[in-house]
């Protein structure tokens, strides 16, 4: 198990999760390049598929949703196929992000029986190095993005200083939600039976494909909640459309990350000392 941080000032509390990170960031470090070489492992071009893949789905978009189905979103008056791809590909990155920790976060306290039996290792490091691991990968194709937008897209503009904003508390909610499944994992193994209808629900409900403006009311009033469809909202007016970016969609998401990295940890180390007993 963890080392317990109860000894922590209470003002200091909420950020437990970061001080435990920041405690062992060498092991985290670690276990999130075993990540990342674990995932290409066997292959002969090993971590440059890292880059490849992006590469591949981008040319695949543009050819089937920019220039087979003609889509569009439009946010710019001469919007062309392109631009709408390449908005598909900046939707594309974040949700993969989620879709990625949803893929592994359940079993990556199960797949590691033998790291829950010493009672000194941080278990909180094994999801958030798979964390890690799912960032590099997003970063990765959030570059190769923004290089489409400069090139052929219509073009960086100043709102893109707001890009490390939004993508810093979906690194935390993402955080959390993987210290959340991962513990909830051990217990009911079952998880992973839905794990893929709700990577699919969540895909759809989060405006990966359209616009939000174009979602009907009574569905809106549900799925402006979404943090997931906020981000991507939020994404592509910095990187794609250069429009002003809304304060209040920013700081709902910035609350909602935080909160959801805490409560996640909280339960991640509620749960924690019964996972020896069940595996």
């Amino acid at each position: 198990m963890s080392r317990p941080i109860s000894r922590s000032p209470l003002v200091l509390a909420p950020f437990a999760f970061a001080i435990e990170l920041w405690q062992h960031r060498a092991l985290l470090w670690d276990f999130t390049l075993r990540n990342i070489e674990l995932r290409h492992k066997g292959s002969h071009l090993g971590v440059v598929w890292a880059l490849l893949n992006p590469l591949l789905m981008l040319g695949l978009y543009v050819l089937v949703f920019g220039y087979i189905f003609k889509g569009k979103f439009h946010a710019l008056q001469h919007e062309t196929q392109v631009d709408y791809a390449l908005g598909i590909f900046v939707g594309l990155t974040i949700f993969h992000l989620f879709a990625e920790m949803l893929g592994t976060a359940p079993a990556v306290i199960v797949s590691n029986p033998n790291f829950v039996k010493k009672v000194v290792f941080p278990l909180a490091i094994l999801p958030a190095a798979s964390v890690g691991a799912s960032v590099y990968h997003m970063l990765i194709s959030m570059t190769l993005a923004l290089l489409g937008v400069a090139t052929v897209g219509p073009g960086l503009h100043g709102n893109i200083i707001w890009l490390p904003a939004i993508l810093l508390p979906l690194v935390l909610l993402v955080l959390g939600m993987a210290w959340f499944f991962a513990a909830l994992g051990v217990f009911f193994r079952d998880i992973n039976q839905v794990i893929g209808f709700l990577s699919m629900a969540l895909m759809f409900a989060s405006a990966v494909f359209y616009s939000a403006s174009t979602i009907p009311a009574p569905a809106w009033s549900f799925l402006r909640f979404n943090p997931v469809l906020l981000a991507i909202e939020l994404a592509r007016d910095s990187v794609m459309w250069n429009q002003p970016i809304s304060l209040i969609r920013l700081s709902y998401l910035a609350g909602f990350g935080f909160l959801a990295c805490i409560g996640g940890y909280a339960c991640f180390r509620k749960m924690a000392p019964a996972f020896a007993d069940v595996l």
